[in-house]
């Protein structure tokens, strides 16, 4: 067994995650006169979901007609079914209309309605309160503006390639990491004053998923074996029309919300009947207001009923839309898709749900704290703020105005760390492990338990849930964790071996977590659904907190944090 070489890196915050949230931070601590080591297991800016995030950014502007973030405030709890916490919500709806003008003046492009940024209504919104680029490339025009604003921040240093791999604790706050250096296989000792949680979700549970691969949890994970709550776990948001046939490629499976937006596709059933209303939402037409969680259960009810596509859907169309309308739309798009083989003036796609947002994460207060001196958390990977269902376009929102308050409370919270000699007498177990075994065989396929991982989720612990079933799912994953045991195999430069290995401990944890908690609620609120328990009971209006300590899982449940009710109210 050779040992590699340890390097050394230190920083006065470490921030995991380099998404729209982990920017954020970075830029937020280097502004504060602090140090940022901005650290991703893929390319700085490059990963994550808010790249990929094509549609509309939630903030109570007012550039095209009154809004106020109080007005934004009552749309986010209501989507939320009474399980928000209503300070980290009005931190989202506050704080997030300053994020979006700072993007602005960033040069992020927002489309304009003349001398104002246009806003477009979005599902659960009562008015048009949501920004966007052109619709489709939202998202990259805001990894690219945090992008450049990091390079041009002195405070800012920017490692990829690197996945941390345990969090390092001295007398019980949080001091610096142990990472893996992807291309090298070198292990790095990261020293740093306080650390922020950044790593997005933990959509890749799933077969069917709209995630990138780095969303599997990884935060989460850390979270909880250095001693941190998770709150909401149970609350996995299914996106209703991910697209599932005919075959697409090269684009995101998700990009049809924009097309129903502004056009008003039509969902059907295989027998060309509108369904929606079905089960308890109005009619939607071209207003499309069916929050996510209403949509999915409507669709997947129907294909349960016997009236889903042939995929296993329900039929997306917009035959009813004028050719020249469409095109003046999207007219790229529609020539792109026409190069696909696609049609939208002739043909109908099919349509399923699609794991594409977690509500739940790591417990933190208005500061980003978690429970644990020196962590953080910032982004998708904080949980409490959307409760049980997110409402359509918060979720950058939240990133830019989670991941700047996170990076100024980090600054603020940095002493020096222990010395480094002190660090890597810490990290000495996790140094061990990662030397590489070569010559030595690999028993384990850890890419393939990762597949039964995920087929294992989206069967029972999917959009509809039952007790017998989640108890089916408890089970697989005890045995896919005797399978996987805990040996590290191979090792040295780009060994996906070893990194389907680590996915694959921390999915397993973070599956488990997800499980227990859809198990102990005994009802149906949101993104949660339990067949044997079908309807929202006033006693389960709390929330449900999870820690996992030397082995053991302790659930809890609290109260839902309320706003002061000496709130002005806005008429």
């Amino acid at each position: 067994m050779s040992h590699p070489t340890l390097h050394t890196l230190e920083t006065d915050v470490l921030v995991i995650g380099a998404g729209g949230a982990g920017m954020s931070a970075a830029i937020a601590a280097s502004q504060a006169g602090k140090r940022a080591l901005l650290a991703d297991r893929s390319l700085i800016g490059r990963g994550g979901a808010t790249i990929m995030a094509q549609m509309t950014v939630a903030a109570a502007l007012g550039e095209q007609g009154p809004d106020h973030w109080q007005h934004h405030l009552r749309d986010t709890l209501a989507a939320g079914r009474g399980l928000c916490s209503e300070p980290l919500a009005r931190l989202l709806c506050e704080e997030g209309v300053d994020a979006i003008r700072l993007l602005d003046r960033w040069g992020v492009g927002w489309a304009r309605d003349g001398e104002r940024m246009a806003q477009t209504r979005a599902p659960g919104h009562d008015r048009p309160r949501c920004v966007y680029v052109d619709y489709l490339n939202t998202g990259p025009a805001v990894a690219k503006t945090l992008r450049a604003q990091a390079a041009r921040e002195p405070g800012v240093r920017r490692v990829g390639d690197l996945l941390v791999v345990e969090l390092l604790r001295k007398d019980g706050r949080v001091t610096g990491a142990v990472a893996l250096h992807l291309g090298s296989g070198d292990p790095v000792l990261i020293r740093a004053g306080a650390t922020i949680i950044a790593t997005g979700g933990l959509t890749r549970l799933y077969r069917r998923n709209s995630a990138s691969l780095n969303m599997g949890g990884d935060g989460f994970a850390l979270a909880l074996r250095a001693g941190a709550r998770l709150i909401d776990m149970e609350f996995v948001q299914f996106f209703p029309i991910g697209h599932l046939a005919p075959r697409l490629v090269g684009f995101d499976p998700i990009m049809w919300d924009p097309f129903r937006y502004k056009l008003g596709g039509k969902l059907l059933n295989n027998q060309g009947e509108e369904f929606v209303e079905r089960y308890g939402n109005a009619a939607e037409g071209q207003g499309y207001t069916t929050t996510r969680d209403a949509a999915t259960y409507a669709i997947l009810k129907e294909v349960e009923a016997g009236r889903g596509t042939p995929a296993g859907g329900a039929w997306l169309s917009f035959r009813h839309v004028p050719e020249d309308t469409l095109r003046a739309a999207f007219g790229p798009i529609i020539n792109k898709l026409a190069k696909a083989g696609i049609d939208l003036t002739k043909q109908m796609i099919e349509v399923a749900p699609i794991a594409h947002y977690h509500m739940g994460g790591i417990r933190v207060d208005t500061d980003l704290a978690t429970d644990v001196p020196g962590l953080y958390a910032a982004g998708e990977a904080v949980g409490g703020a959307n409760g049980a269902n997110r409402l359509s376009g918060n979720a950058i929102t939240e990133a830019i105005a989670f991941g700047l308050r996170a990076g100024r409370a980090a600054a603020a919270d940095c002493p020096e760390p222990p010395s480094v000699e002190a660090l890597e007498a810490l990290a000495r177990p996790w140094l061990q492990r990662l030397a590489p075994r070569h010559g030595e065989p690999d028993a384990l396929n850890a890419a393939s338990l990762i597949e039964e991982l995920q087929a294992l989720m989206q069967a029972h612990v999917g959009p509809f849930r039952t007790e017998a079933g989640l108890r089916q799912a408890l089970d697989g994953l005890d045995a896919l964790r005797t399978r996987a045991g805990s040996d590290l195999p191979g090792g040295g430069p780009q060994d996906p071996a070893r990194l389907d290995t680590l996915d694959l401990r921390n999915m397993l944890l973070v599956a488990e977590a997800v499980t227990r908690c859809a198990l102990a609620r005994r009802e149906s609120r949101g993104a949660h659904q339990r067949e044997d328990h079908p309807g929202q009971e006033d006693a389960w209006t709390l929330n449900q907190t999870i820690a996992w300590r030397d082995g053991q899982w302790t659930l809890a449940t609290q109260p839902v944090q309320r706003l002061e009710a000496t709130q002005e109210d806005i008429a």
